[in-house]
């Protein structure tokens, strides 16, 4: 891929961009978007605010479809992630939409977003997982976090993401979101990095995943009850086929899932044959390290496989600061080194016709 130059902003699931208590921080981002030279556009619906972004998905779709058919637009970057943008489903796929607008540009976000990766990745178009705009770009201390900030500048001057390593540091969640917090930065706690759970310390494949709560989403209709059967009848989550030879990235929201709930989610995933297919499992930091013991005994008990290499404690997610993490591209993970390093080959989305020849 190349440079970027300009990037398109969309409010795929929540709306709060266009919430007057959030202008402040667009500010933020914008200003440090414009020193890196880039140009900006807000997608035609990105700042219409809560209401009207919940109640109208289609209009969130039109504004994906827009950016990825403009031929200006290199980048498309998620204002923050929410909660429905399942909803968007039949507007990008009852008559193939998304894959007739699909084209070779950067898409980035997480959390929520975690099934628009999964969307494109039905359409064989690789993304980058683990910033946004909200979160990272308008990060309310004087700067954009260290880690954060290199990954994103990476990625904006190449288009790709060579290696990922932990970060020296994290921080705990912030606690208020106000213009009195302008300028006050948070405090850096000593990190252990990367730490392996189990099985072999050097792996290979294409991450594909996310936040752990959506995907747990796409099985259980508790939050939305459409959900799941809106998943089935699009074939969103990939089978275990699909996940054969791939690494299974996992990290957990903001809510701070109960053990119960992790429990439960990593169920849904071993049920669909996710944990006999792939050839690994990623998994982030939890926020403020909130039930990171417990979480490590569910992996290992519930997934069941001695053999299979479980990494933890990467700075991906909804635990400060964060990589991005290329998805669709070949990477190979070396605990010992403490490095996950990808084969940046050219971006290319994958035709109709190959995918039907791959069944």
């Amino acid at each position: 891929m190349k440079a970027v130059n300009t990037i398109a902003i969309v409010s795929l699931s929540s709306g709060i961009l266009g919430e007057a208590f959030v202008r402040f921080e667009e500010e933020i981002g914008l200003r440090r978007l414009r020193e890196y030279g880039l140009k900006v556009k807000f997608m035609p619906h990105a700042h219409k605010g809560t209401a009207y972004v919940k109640a109208h998905p289609e209009k969130r779709a039109a504004d994906l479809l827009e950016a990825f058919r403009d031929p200006e637009t290199d980048m498309i970057l998620c204002a923050i992630g929410g909660d429905d943008t399942y909803r968007l489903l039949p507007y990008l796929f009852a008559h193939n939409e998304l894959a007739q607008a699909a084209a070779d540009k950067i898409f980035l976000g997480f959390s929520d977003t975690t099934i628009n990766h999964l969307m494109l990745h039905r359409v064989g178009l690789p993304t980058f997982y683990g910033q946004a705009f909200l979160p990272d770009l308008c990060e309310l201390g004087p700067e954009m976090h260290p880690y954060t900030r290199t990954y994103f500048e990476e990625l904006i001057a190449t288009g790709s993401i060579r290696e990922i390593t932990p970060s020296p540091v994290w921080y705990g969640e912030r606690e208020q979101f106000s213009p009195d917090q302008v300028g006050k930065a948070l405090v850096p706690r000593p990190n252990q990095g990367f730490e392996l759970l189990q099985g072999p310390p050097c792996f290979s494949g294409k991450i594909l995943g996310g936040c752990i709560d959506s995907m747990y989403d796409m099985f259980c209709g508790d939050r939305y009850a459409d959900m799941p059967e809106l998943c089935r009848q699009y074939k969103l989550f990939p089978d275990a086929q699909e996940w054969k030879g791939r690494i299974l990235l996992l990290e957990s929201s903001e809510e701070k899932p109960a053990p119960e709930k992790y429990r439960k989610a990593l169920e849904q995933l071993k049920a669909a044959g996710v944990f006999d297919a792939v050839n690994g499992v990623l998994v982030g930091k939890p926020m403020d390290e909130a039930y990171a013991e417990e979480y490590r005994q569910l992996l290992t008990e519930v997934i069941d496989r001695p053999d299979l290499p479980i990494l933890l404690n990467l700075n991906i997610g909804h635990a400060m600061p964060r990589c991005i993490m290329p998805f669709g591209i070949e990477a190979h993970v070396d605990a010992e080194q403490q490095v996950i390093r990808f084969r940046n080959e050219p971006c290319r989305r994958v035709s109709c016709r190959e995918r039907k020849a791959k069944g």
